[in-house]
């Protein structure tokens, strides 16, 4: 063996390398640069593209898995439903409900108009399209969580599934639910079956489930014989079943045809309606609702009354109440309850004789009485039984206002600060110029120059005989002082509605052309018998849901809305009102008490709103068509002349309050007056009487009747104001649509509550200035609490 080293093979792994220039890699290719900063960051399209797989894939295994665990339950128990019951404060029944009304019915036995405007009005696409619509319950969700409202993105299918099958929660988990039992429905039943049953289940508003509960209820035919016309009206009430119910509501009729229209323009785009069949259908007005005799006389009306109110105030939604089991303790108390009822029979429908009075056929009355302190609502009027007259009048917002507007006008002027046009602040003691048909001055509108009654010219008056005789032509300026912006904000702030119709600033807003319900008059002059201090009124105690789930009701807030001596002054004024001007009536309550008169034009209304410390109570008596519903004048009603605020609404009032508050102390009012409120201010020497802008289209000419609340026996201090606006004051258009008119009313009738053969009436020239209120004069001097009937002739 050979000891010399022995050649090696050269080894390629060990080679020496050449050095790699930059930015190259193996072999030569160019080596990937590294992210940095804020790059690396930003996913890869791998890990994106790998994220997307594993999604997509989780999605497809949820669905599986879902669609393999939901199964399709047992019906719900609808038809096992409790009844609502409604109790008054001191815990007696007040009323039961929630009967189901429903006939279920093949869809052979529901015409295909009916059927038609169903779809058309829930899903157009119903037949064509899955179950479930993905892109509408995406932007459902997306407008319920950007504060739009609750919307639905549900199909016809998820709407059975939810009434059928599933309770009414809003919740993730039933939700989830109703996509897999509706998809898994789609498979399993046709979708005649699906349209049958939702025609079957869906609630139509007056209690009536299912289409066929629902033709019987608002047209007394079956579901077999519904037209286009009457299949769409029924189909829109699916929508909002309370709120779209004419009769029931009237004020929302525009809305109602609204939702019509559409229903019938989406059958015309579907080809089931004809364009000529769509151009000759008139809307079909549904029938009064029949109803068991457990909700006649005050309990229907209270009971819809209730049901609203939980809704609006997202207590308790109508689909629920319906659904029953609910315990609900109102506000109402029996005894005052009772006693309203028994005063309006007293005082005016015991005096009616509809069968020799024509006009007497027309008479309706509402009214509302609430705690100043609580905002309670203790006691309503709305009818003399709900089977038969079915609108409920303390809620209804059609009839005009009349003077018992003015007294926000004043409200507003004291709290404002408000000076007349030669500088003199507006109290109790500023003499005004009563000249009837006077043009108003500082009004940038068109020439406006209301009538006082009769054309009465009162000369230099104090705002106290102005609001003791409701002169209109006082009034009208006074508005303009102020304002008439800031006198429809005060209104607003009181306790107004601010969609409360022909609520429009102009200076004709001082004489009541707004439509407002004795509800929402007894709220605003609730807050002036509270110093000024307003909460929205209540009308539940406390609710119960199967006997043990209390439901949480809304907290109520007060605020100080006008100052205290705004709402004290006002106070003032108007229990000069009572004890010496046109609501003398009102002393039979035996009680310290403020009030205003008002009647509507040409007397389709007359009004007394009044309070003690204890109670602020509005009384109306309405003129309406029991045939057509047209409102009426009440020339004539009860034998006399004229109906008026002094007459029949103040009267009811005494009785009512003198019998609500039987046993209670009596208290005076405790008032914070306004600084000066017991000065006499003459105008400044050398104010112009020239008259401002008016507005043509209120002007009145000589002959015209006007409404006015009438006293003649205050003492007059000499001077003259034209009125004035403040710099940067009212100057909006004109007033509104109903403002005065020249249609003449009688004249020269005998005062119905005077005795004195003078005209009574309320300055209240809502629209065209006629009719009038009771201005008893023949009491001057009264102290409030003595009880004296108004003389009749």
């Amino acid at each position: 063996m050979s000891d010399e080293p022995q050649p090696q093979q050269p080894n390629q792994g060990w080679a020496p390398r050449e050095p790699q220039t930059a930015g190259e890699g193996k072999a030569g290719k160019p080596e990937r640069p590294r992210r940095t900063g804020w790059r690396r960051l930003i996913p890869t399209w791998r890990i994106t593209l790998g994220t997307c797989l594993i999604g997509v894939m989780l999605l497809i295994g949820g669905f599986f898995l879902g669609y393999h665990l939901v199964q399709i339950p047992a019906a719900n128990a609808l038809a096992t439903k409790q009844s609502n019951v409604y109790l008054y404060a001191d815990g007696s029944v007040l009323a039961r409900d929630g009967e189901v009304n429903r006939e279920s019915v093949g869809l052979a036995r529901i015409s295909k108009d009916a059927q038609h405007a169903v779809l058309a009005a829930e899903d157009r696409d119903f037949y064509t399209e899955s179950a479930i619509d993905p892109m509408a319950m995406v932007r459902a969700g997306w407008n319920t969580a950007t504060g739009q409202g609750k919307q639905s993105g549900s199909t016809i299918t998820q709407q059975y599934v939810k009434n059928y099958y599933l309770a009414q929660e809003q919740t993730i988990t039933r939700k989830v639910k109703e996509f897999f039992i509706s998809i898994k429905l789609d498979r399993e039943k046709s979708k005649n079956d699906i349209l049958e049953g939702y025609l079957n289940t869906s609630f139509f508003g007056r209690g009536a489930y299912g289409i066929q509960a629902a033709a019987h209820a608002y047209y007394g035919i079956d579901a077999k014989d519904l037209t286009a016309a009457q299949g769409a009206y029924l189909a829109s009430l699916l929508n909002a079943p309370s709120q779209y119910d004419v009769v029931a509501h009237p004020e929302n009729r525009p809305a109602a045809e609204a939702r019509w229209n559409y229903v019938l323009d989406g059958m015309v785009e579907k080809g089931w309606l004809t364009a000529a069949e769509r151009t000759g259908t008139k809307f079909p007005m549904p029938k009064k609702t029949t109803v068991s005799t457990s909700m006649s006389g005050q309990r229907g009306y209270l009971v819809n009354i209730i049901k609203g109110y939980l809704a609006r105030n997202d207590i308790v939604t109508e689909e629920d109440l319906g659904r029953g089991g609910y315990r609900i303790t109102t506000t109402l108390q029996k005894d005052k309850q009772d006693a309203f009822v028994k005063a309006v029979d007293d005082k005016l429908m015991s005096e009616l004789d509809t069968k020799n009075r024509k006009v007497d056929t027309y008479v309706r009355a509402g009214g509302a009485s609430v705690d100043p302190r609580t905002g309670k609502v203790v006691a309503m009027y709305n009818g003399i039984d709900y089977v038969k007259q079915y609108t409920p009048n303390a809620t209804r917002r059609d009839f005009q206002v009349g003077s018992t507007f003015k007294p926000f006008v004043f409200t507003s002027a004291v709290d404002n600060g408000s000076r007349t046009q030669d500088g003199r602040l507006i109290r109790p003691g500023t003499v005004y110029d009563g000249t009837s048909e006077r043009p108003v001055q500082g009004w940038s509108g068109d020439r406006y120059a209301p009538e006082n009654e009769d054309h009465h010219d009162y000369g230099d008056v104090t705002v106290t005989e102005a609001t003791d005789k409701s002169i209109n032509a006082v009034y009208a300026q006074m508005a303009v002082d102020v304002g008439s912006d800031k006198v429809k904000q005060t209104a607003i702030d009181l306790g107004l509605s601010p969609d409360t119709p022909e609520l429009v600033p102009s200076p004709s807003i001082a004489l009541g052309v707004a439509h407002a319900s004795p509800l929402d008059m007894a709220e605003a002059y609730a807050t002036l018998a509270n110093h000024g201090r307003h909460g929205s009124y209540t009308l539940v105690e406390k609710v119960l849901k199967d006997g043990k789930h209390e439901v949480e009701l809304p907290e109520r807030h007060e605020e100080q809305v006008v100052s205290r001596e705004a709402a004290d002054t006002t106070t003032s004024v108007l229990r000069s009102v009572v004890q010496n001007g046109t609501a003398t009536a009102a002393q039979t309550a035996g009680r310290p008490a403020a009030g205003k008169t008002g009647t509507a034009e040409e007397d389709k209304a007359a009004w007394f709103a009044g309070y003690t410390p204890e109670l602020a109570t509005v009384v109306a008596v309405m003129g309406q068509d029991p045939v057509t519903a047209a409102h009426k004048p009440l020339y004539g009603a009860m034998g006399l002349d004229r109906i008026n605020g002094g007459g029949a609404p103040a009267e009811i009032w005494g009785q009512y309050t003198r019998d609500a508050l039987e046993g209670e102390p009596v208290t005076d009012f405790d008032l914070r007056l306004q600084a000066g409120a017991d000065i006499t201010e003459s105008p400044s020497a050398g104010t112009s009487d020239e008259p401002g802008a008016g507005e043509e289209s209120g002007s009145r000419q000589p002959g015209d009747e006007s409404s006015g609340d009438r006293e003649e026996n205050g003492t007059r201090t000499p001077g003259r104001t034209g009125g004035s606006t403040p710099p940067g004051g009212d100057g909006t258009g004109a007033p509104t649509a109903g403002g005065p008119t020249g249609d003449p009313g009688p004249t020269g009738n005998d005062d119905s509550a005077n005795g004195d053969g003078t005209t009574e009436g309320d300055n209240d020239d809502d629209s065209n200035g006629t009719g009038g209120d009771d201005d008893d004069d023949s009491n001057d001097g009264t102290i409030a609490g003595i009880p004296l009937s108004p003389r009749r002739p």
